[in-house]
């Protein structure tokens, strides 16, 4: 999802919603070890055991991509030789999460399929910023093979012709998709046949065959079950994936026992800092450290689980409000809260200017919610629904704020450009005396005129034929072939010849800060998508491209910039120098926006109208999408760019209306997302339309396009300004050679159905078979709940499998991958069951609640800004030295006042000091307010300031930020609608 550092951000504001993962692994045998001592077999785990993190899962969500991606082309390790070999590496990753998790009802496995139209058009941006890094990427290789071989060195023609493997076949309709699907199949039936904790266990696999992102898909299981009336309101979900929007998700679908599953980025990030800062010694010490560290595999990261049970908990007493004239409903809140999330970023449409989540957009929007709500009257969204006058009040008081947000971001970026060039030169002076200290020469001088837009070099090679007498030096560039292609350049000038040819050969050369081909698209997601390392977006750090995927924003095209403001220039750390001829902080900002943006002048009132009714649209398709299903498989946003809150006037007028539709096929899909560079995973009657020079759609695949840098640093941050797609040019084209296709091909176009596997185990086994039986009854039959643990639905036979004979491996080349002699498992193609009736923002009455986990200390914690306030940087934005929230914002009727974020913090209490990660000891009486009446009597409070005890919590519960005591809380709303 496009919402940059959203992970970060939740898990600092409300640290108690993190904790890592318990997890088993397999052990080694010792008598399995060979003549050099190394063990060759392990023990697999049993998973039939008790789960390690206390608590028992009954179903596992797997958002594929997520796993696909980082086993397919790694970052930290040598690739896969082979798509087979890519299959055992998922293979072992799934396994793992499963290991982890321990689902003892079912297991879901999807993958994306063909994408709404409104996500297609990001998708096709990073797919062709992908495949242009990919080309620039082997030019670079052949020039050092050629480089090489002018000194001596010899290669072999397979050496120099082998290419890196397109990561674009990720993508519904292509070969690699349908290996997949066949791999996950037969890997499930295997773990069926071999492993004890799959017999009971139920799989269901939505492959790249069926329509919808696999998020969504999942969704769409879960709010279809939930309408059934055996659904069991306590079932306790996890969902496995890497996008930020997953929590969005899990909230949208109101049931409370929610965990996301993921890696932790940060443990990798705080290693790396760490050996960085223990890396300032000797230059000879530090080139045994490399050596020594240089052939040793990355550890793998840790798991940790985001609970959105605390998370819900933190958000009831965020987003409740004293003396409101209407009764408060945490779920109907919670909405309200996901659809202001969607204003800083979605994958389907462009953040408002005014709004970045590293300034404090969701605290200002969410502080204009405050204060109008009041007035409203109701809340802002009801099941999937927007009322637009109260987002019109919304809008409004961001409005009134723009001005001065964009001045104050213009102040902080300011002041971080002078904190980078003091830390250049601290850094330079550091330079000089290890080089000093490590040599027998005179103390060089030092340099007070150095360049401090970029890293100092005083290195000189000639790259590729391009001689860089300085690192530093700006590459000035027209477009984004010149742009990738210097970048690279830049990259591969700190290695010698030697060394970057073996990392070349062996995949492991990453081009810094190169443009996210990653999360939050359908194929494209890659392992930690949301997140940077440090608070501070510093240029000249590093940032991954996948902690960069979250960044990519607006996919659509829009009018060429001048030319002036397409003169790039790249710098060694990744930065680009982009003249802003907008400058938002400066007065008349509007006008020069959409002159350069949209092509229009601020006078086009009509013109404007149509881009803000647009907007208004792809706000309201969100909301619908995310909680209702896809309202729309043709609706886009067909600009780039979005509006300024203040063009949003009389929105209450304009008609939200959408027509359903149908998906795309596979390879319309292909062709609409693929640059010609990946045309080789599509069949060849419809590629041909990418290069032929009478193709009617040939303008739809540029190899050169520019990139607007939109006031934005790193590279990957740019817009890729692509042509628009014509859906009716399109398909003419195609429709005129589909009888071209291969028997194989038309099967690969073709919409499909999801997978249920079982065991011979399960007690649903029985019924199933009677669907392969010669006297077979009906073709599709519905599925006993009671056997099938709850799961809805119809079953209908393949006609690809017959039980009980031998299930062909589909990796034939892997001897670890055998044919399954007697398969005990059986298969049918599955359908969810009918959405008995549209999704509501309610508990269930058969709910059963927990006890509370949070302590006064911990809301009010979160009310100062959780752990955001420690540090400076970016995500610290609770501080008025760096945000961009206006003061404004917390004045008028109706609000609360601003808290004073400069007081001195207050220190945890003693029961919450030394708290290990993830452990949450019993809860005693902390306070009336939460309702605690077991455990342990509270301990005595710690003293405070000048030696006074904390003074006892008032009777009538907590009282915060906002003035007045709040009610005890008594659970969920009495007025709360249930089943």
């Amino acid at each position: 999802m496009g919402v940059p550092a959203l992970f970060r951000w939740l898990s600092k504001k409300y640290p108690r919603i993190v904790y890592k993962v318990q997890e088993e692994h397999p052990k080694p045998i010792e008598s399995s070890r060979d003549d050099d001592g190394n063990i060759t077999i392990y023990s697999p785990v049993d998973i039939t055991t008790p789960n390690p993190n206390g608590q028992e899962f009954d179903c596992l969500y797997l958002d594929m991509n997520g796993i696909v991606h980082p086993c397919s082309h790694p970052e930290n390790k040598p690739a896969p030789e082979t798509e087979e070999e890519m299959m055992r590496e998922v293979f072992l990753y799934t396994e793992r999460v499963v290991n982890m998790v321990r689902p003892r009802k079912l297991l879901m496995m999807a993958i994306d399929g063909v994408a709404p139209r409104a996500k297609m058009n990001q998708q096709r941006s990073r797919r062709f910023r992908s495949a242009q890094e990919a080309k620039e990427k082997e030019e670079s290789k052949q020039q050092y093979y050629k480089e090489m071989e002018s000194q001596g060195h010899q290669f072999s023609d397979e050496q120099k012709g082998k290419k890196a493997w397109d990561s674009n076949a990720i993508t519904p309709g292509t070969p690699f998709m349908d290996l997949l699907a066949q791999s996950l199949r037969y890997w499930v039936a295997k773990k069926m046949n071999d492993d004890p904790g799959w017999k009971g266990l139920q799989v269901v696999i939505s492959d790249a065959s069926v329509p919808g992102e696999g998020e969504h898909k999942i969704m769409d299981y879960i709010r279809r079950q939930r309408s059934q009336p055996n659904h069991d309101a306590n079932t306790e979900h996890v969902i496995y994936g890497l996008d930020a929007d997953l929590i969005m998700l899990a909230l949208a679908t109101h049931e409370p026992n929610f965990k996301v599953l993921r890696e932790d980025v940060f443990a990798q990030s705080d290693k790396q800092r760490q050996k960085n800062k223990g890396s300032r010694g000797e230059p000879q010490q530090l080139k045994s450290e490399v050596e020594k560290n240089k052939n040793q595999p990355a550890e793998p990261n840790p798991f940790i689980f985001l609970d959105v049970t605390t998370l819900r908990e933190y958000l009831y007493f965020e987003l409740k409000l004293p003396n409101m004239p209407f009764p408060y409903d945490l779920e109907r809140a919670i909405d309200d809260w996901v659809f202001m999330i969607f204003f800083v970023g979605n994958d389907f449409l462009p953040h408002l200017p005014s709004l970045e989540i590293r300034e404090g957009a969701i605290d200002t929007l969410l502080a204009i919610w405050k204060r109008s709500l009041p007035l409203m009257g109701g809340y802002v969204t009801k099941h999937g629904d927007v009322n637009l006058p109260r987002v019109q009040m919304i809008l409004d008081g961001l409005a009134s704020s723009e001005d001065e947000i964009f001045r104050r971001r213009k102040e902080t970026e300011d002041r971080q450009d002078r904190n980078q060039k003091r830390r250049k030169i601290e850094q330079h002076k550091r330079d000089l005396e290890l080089r000093n200290k490590g040599s027998n020469r005179a103390p060089l001088p030092e340099n007070r005129n150095m360049d401090l837009s970029t890293e100092s070099s005083t290195n000189s090679m000639n790259v590729g034929g391009v001689e860089y007498k300085n690192q530093s030096e700006f590459i000035g560039i027209k477009d984004n072939n010149d742009l990738i292609a210097n970048r690279h350049k830049i990259r591969m000038a700190n290695m010698n010849a030697a060394e970057m040819l073996k990392a070349q050969m062996s995949g492991g050369v990453n081009i810094p800060n190169e443009a996210p081909a990653q999360e939050g698209d359908d194929s494209h997601k890659r392992k930690h998508p949301d997140e940077q390392p440090d608070d501070e977006q510093v240029p000249g750090i590093k940032v991954t491209k996948t902690e960069a995927d979250d960044e990519e924003q607006g996919e659509e095209s829009a009018p060429p910039l001048a030319n002036e403001a397409n003169k790039l220039k790249v710098n060694a750390d990744g930065t680009v120098e982009q003249e802003d001829i907008v400058k938002l902080w400066e007065p008349g900002y509007r006008e020069r926006y959409y002159r350069q943006k949209f092509g229009i002048e601020l006078s086009d009132v009509e013109e404007r109208r149509k881009i803000v009714h647009k907007y208004l649209e792809g706000l309201c398709w969100v909301l619908k999408y995310y909680y209702q299903g896809c309202p729309s498989w043709k609706w886009y946003y067909p600009y780039h760019y979005a509006p300024f809150a203040a063009d949003f006037e009389n929105i209450q007028s304009l008609p939200i209306n959408f027509e359903l539709g149908e998906p795309f096929r596979p390879f319309e899909q292909l062709m609409g997302v693929f640059p010609a560079a990946s045309g080789i995973h599509i069949p060849r009657p419809f590629s041909k339309y990418m290069t032929e020079e009478d193709s009617p759609i040939l303008d739809f695949y540029p190899e050169d396009f520019q990139i607007d840098m939109n006031g934005k640093k790193m590279i990957w941050q740019g817009v890729a300004l692509l042509p628009f797609i014509d859906e009716n040019r399109l398909t003419k084209a195609l429709s005129e050679r589909y009888d071209d296709l291969s028997d194989d091909e038309k099967r690969r176009n073709e919409r499909g159905k999801e997978t249920l596997m079982i065991s011979e185990s399960h007690p649903l086994y029985d019924q199933i078979c009677q669907l392969y039986t010669k006297r077979k009854g009906n073709s599709v039959m519905e599925l006993d709940v009671q056997k099938a643990s709850s799961l809805a639905g119809f079953a209908e036979s393949d006609p690809e499998v017959i039980p009980g004979s031998t299930f062909y491996s589909p990796l034939t080349s892997l001897d670890d991958q055998p044919d399954l002699v007697d398969d005990k498992s059986i298969a049918v193609r599955y359908t969810f069951p009918e959405q008995l009736h549209p999704h509501k923002s309610i508990i269930l009455r058969s709910f059963k609640h927990k006890p509370k986990q949070l302590t006064q200390y911990d809301i009010e914690k979160a009310r100062n800004g959780g752990d955001n306030h420690r540090g400076g940087g970016s995500h610290n934005q609770f501080r008025g030295n760096n945000s961009a929230v206006p003061t404004s914002i917390y004045n008028g009727p109706g609000r609360p006042p601003r808290p004073s974020y400069g007081r001195p913090q207050r220190p945890p209490p003693s029961y919450i000091q030394g708290r290990p990660t993830g452990a949450r000891p019993p809860q005693g009486v902390f306070s009336p307010s939460l309702g605690h009446t077991h455990g342990r009597p509270r301990p005595p409070p710690p003293t405070m300031g000048m030696g006074r005890p904390r003074p006892p919590p008032p009777t009538g519960g907590f009282r915060g930020n906002y003035g007045s005591a709040r009610p005890p809380y008594q659970g969920h709303p009495g007025n709360q609608r249930r089943y």
